[in-house]
């Protein structure tokens, strides 16, 4: 999906941190929330379409979505995971 030279050059636009593939468990809980309508971006609009895949922030607490192959590096296109940071 992501090539891997690209992937290591990928950084959060907020923080600078590195960013990794999200583990598909991750992406699937994250879907079945999306599903009953409990995900918001950090724009604090609701996400309506699931994910394809997205991209995790190194301290576990961000995922950027992966739209059409292509990752959604928007600040406000984040979604926050928890006050406790998940990793998958």
């Amino acid at each position: 999906m992501i090539r891997p030279k690209l992937l290591e050059i990928l950084r959060c636009p907020e923080t600078h941190q590195k960013l990794s593939l999200a583990p598909a468990e991750l992406i699937e809980r994250l879907n079945a929330k999306i599903k009953e309508r409990q995900i918001s971006n950090r724009a604090g609009k609701r996400v309506e379409e699931p994910l394809e895949a997205g991209l995790l922030r190194e301290d576990g607490a961000v995922v950027y979505p992966i739209r059409g192959k292509l990752p959604i590096m928007l600040i406000d296109e984040g979604l926050l995971l928890a006050v406790e940071p998940l990793k998958g």
